[in-house]
């Protein structure tokens, strides 16, 4: 089953106009919060977003890759917190692939927005941006943002032929192709 998901799983950003029911939003998180974690710290902060005004906020928070936020019923901040852990982007990631599996599984669209590390306009860090809007404390980083909805287009599979495979080496790097 998992391969068979993940073999569907495509970035989605176009979504119909109905909510994320609740059920659906409080399964997201307690998958998220079953994210295995370096040392069992678990680092992250999750902030979820419904409100359309916020939503379109969020979706300015840089200018390539969140403007469909706005059109998405359903947001998930995903932060970490340093302090608890040297590996919190290791740690936030993994909550949020799950998310994003979770999500799939549950007939959910979703979108992974890179926060950590990009700008909102010159001088100012679309991380500073996402912690006004939302009033996140300074002592927590911000990774990313998952949009999440019903799909509102359809992608077909990435082909198997399409894959990288040349990028897997076998016993020592740059040795043999994965699959000779």
């Amino acid at each position: 089953m998992l391969m068979n998901l993940l073999e569907k799983r495509r970035s989605i950003r176009k979504y119909q106009p109905r909510p994320v029911e609740q059920e659906k939003i409080d399964r997201l998180i307690e998958t998220a919060l079953r994210a295995p974690s370096s040392r069992g710290f678990n680092p992250w902060r999750f902030v979820v977003v419904d409100q359309p005004e916020l939503l379109e906020g969020l979706s300015r928070a840089k200018p390539h890759g969140a403007a469909f936020l706005k059109r998405a019923p359903l947001g998930i901040v995903v932060c970490g917190d340093p302090d608890k852990s040297d590996v919190w982007v290791e740690d936030t990631s993994i909550a949020s692939i799950l998310i994003h599996l979770a999500a799939a599984d549950m007939g959910l669209g979703s979108c992974w927005i890179q926060i950590r590390n990009r700008m909102h306009k010159e001088g100012v860090a679309a991380e500073n941006r996402v912690r006004d809007i939302l009033q996140i404390p300074e002592n927590l980083k911000v990774a990313a943002i998952i949009a999440i909805g019903y799909p509102d287009e359809v992608k077909s599979p990435h082909d198997r032929n399409s894959l990288q495979f040349e990028k897997v080496s076998v016993n020592r790097f740059g040795k043999g192709r994965y699959g000779d």
